[in-house]
């Protein structure tokens, strides 16, 4: 088949050149709830840790690298809620903190 004949020609419809090819039957667009993200990702943090510990120890630095990355995560999540209007009280009881020990933590 010549590169002109790979074009389709007057009068012939062309194929289908943007769009999705996602099967929407098949891959429903519907939101997932964050907790079953925190559910996946805690997951994910215990099968990690039970990998280090039969042996893994260089992935031990890994581990502290990704505990820095929680505590930005939550540094920013609770960035956004301040911005957002949530009070320190709001934060501090989701956190299980007072919040005054809240507002010392997180504040900028």
């Amino acid at each position: 088949m010549t590169a002109s004949s790979a074009q389709p020609s007057q009068g012939q419809a062309s194929p289908r050149s943007a769009g999705s090819t996602v099967n929407d039957a098949l891959t429903p667009k519907r939101r997932r709830p964050l907790s079953e993200y925190a559910a996946f990702a805690r997951r994910i943090l215990r099968a990690y840790s039970r990998r280090i510990a039969t042996g893994d120890v260089e992935s031990l630095t890994y581990l502290i690298g990704l505990a820095d990355d929680i505590n930005d995560a939550i540094q920013q999540a609770v960035n956004g809620l301040r911005s957002t209007g949530y009070s320190w009280t709001e934060i501090g009881t989701r956190l299980g903190v007072t919040r005054q020990a809240a507002q010392q933590r997180w504040g900028r």
